[in-house]
């Protein structure tokens, strides 16, 4: 009975960190296209727009997580 539930708990895990590899590669690809993006264009950032103040800035990038 330990063992299976031993075993349960390693399946949840291991489920887990599956989730968040795939989660961390889409990003990583998702900020690879706009990078791409961006080098093709010639252009230096992104800019987005701040919705408290309306003016348009260049996007930060969150950093490492």
């Amino acid at each position: 009975m330990v063992q299976l539930i031993l075993l349960g708990l390693l399946l949840v895990g291991a489920i887990l960190l599956y989730r968040r590899f795939v989660k961390d590669a889409e990003a990583l690809a998702r900020k690879n296209r706009e990078i791409e993006k961006e080098r093709q264009s010639g252009a230096t950032g992104t800019l987005v727009k701040d919705p408290e103040t309306g003016e348009y800035r260049l996007r930060q990038d969150d950093g490492p997580r």
